[in-house]
């Protein structure tokens, strides 16, 4: 059986990981983007954030302050688990205090901070039922810098693929450099129109070096990129040739008579950790 501790300490160590080492697959945009901009200012932002990414790691420090909101992706295979829910919880309690984690969450109305990162429905707790052996948990704490600049649009039909394009160029020139760019986007297309949101955010858990195994998607991904980079926003929002690393695609069937498009955007600092649990 997976235990309650192991999933506790799992998720304490997947935060601590996604919060001060980013991924292999967006340090190497960044390099690559560092060198193909032609704007002084572009390559210095770019410079800055490399150097910050560097300083994060030496030092063992979250790479930015806004540590995110916690949300974890779960995919729960045929194995033994020991209270997963509360394993969750009190990873990321642990997390906040030994990473240390900046206290984000609070009640929306009266703004009161919980001063643990939990509180009613957070962690936001996304599981998946899948046929394995395993228990994969993804920590993926979400800045609200960019969180801020998601879109929703419920397109109609004959709108087509003009239509998602014409919604996504609107929602990338809406964020400009709000999100801190260059940022990764996550589109998602059907489904219904809270199913839609969460494609959007799934999509940002695929490398960005990954295209979709749909080749029509794959195109697609290539498109939008050129689109959001074509609109000179750049490196903070301040001019240059980057103003996204990567665009992930996601699709699900919809309704006859919908289009549902969702565009989740995630700023440079696109944190991540996943790790895969036996039951043993």
């Amino acid at each position: 059986m997976i235990t309650q501790e192991e999933i506790c300490n799992t998720v304490c160590d997947l935060y601590r990981e996604a919060a001060i080492v980013l991924p292999d697959d967006i340090k190497e945009a960044l390099k690559a983007a560092y060198e193909n901009e032609e704007s002084e200012i572009a390559r210095l932002n770019i410079e800055t954030v490399l150097k910050n990414i560097q300083i994060a790691e030496e030092k063992s420090l979250p790479m930015c302050q806004d540590t995110g909101l916690p949300i974890i992706f779960v995919k729960l295979g045929n194995v033994k688990v020991e209270n997963l829910h509360q394993g969750i919880i009190d990873g990321v309690k642990k997390a906040t205090k030994e990473v240390p984690l900046r206290t984000n969450v609070v009640d929306p109305l009266t703004r009161k901070n919980t001063g643990n990162n939990v509180g009613k429905d957070i962690p936001q707790i996304n599981v998946e039922l899948t046929d394995t052996d395993t228990l994969e948990i993804t920590v993926f704490p979400k800045g609200f810098g960019s969180e801020n600049n998601n879109r929703l649009e419920m397109l109609l039909p004959g709108e087509g693929i003009d239509g998602i394009k014409k919604f996504f160029e609107e929602s990338v020139l809406k964020a400009g450099g709000k999100p801190c760019p260059p940022t990764v986007l996550g589109v998602g297309i059907g489904g219904s129109s809270d199913m839609v949101m969460k494609l959007a955010k799934k999509a940002l858990l695929r490398p960005i070096n990954e295209s979709n195994s749909d080749p029509r998607l794959a195109k697609l991904e290539e498109e939008l990129k050129t689109i959001a980079n074509d609109t000179d926003i750049g490196p903070m929002g301040l001019g240059g040739k980057t103003t996204t690393l990567g665009v992930n695609v996601e699709l699900a069937d919809t309704h006859t008579a919908g289009l549902p498009v969702a565009i989740c955007v995630q700023c440079w600092a696109a944190r991540r950790a996943t790790a895969i649990l036996k039951d043993e």
